[in-house]
């Protein structure tokens, strides 16, 4: 009787690691974090980084999370090059000055 209930404590056991495991495993990223992995692997051109990067927040939240750091990114330029955001962003996209 004893070993039966030691074996099913055991199995218990073994199913509540997997389960840490299991989480652990898929560690939660906030948006910002997938938002930089996935623009770095696009600038590199790493398509399986992009595939995972893809899985880390709901497409939405990447989608947010892309168009605040190309807005931080285009207020860091604008200032280094002490010329106005709008400047910067048509420059990055290879438009001419409005």
């Amino acid at each position: 009787m004893l070993d039966r209930l030691r074996k099913s404590l055991a199995s218990f056991l073994d199913s509540t690691r997997a389960e840490k495991t299991t989480r652990e495993e898929k560690r939660t990223h906030n948006l910002f974090e997938a938002a930089a992995a996935y623009i770095s692997a696009c600038a590199d051109d790493d398509q399986d980084r992009i595939d995972e990067t893809v899985t880390w927040v709901s497409p939405e939240a990447l989608s947010f999370g892309v168009s605040e750091l190309a807005c931080r990114a285009v207020i860091a330029l604008a200032r280094e090059r002490d010329e106005s955001p709008q400047t910067v962003a048509r420059s990055l996209l290879g438009l001419p000055a409005a």
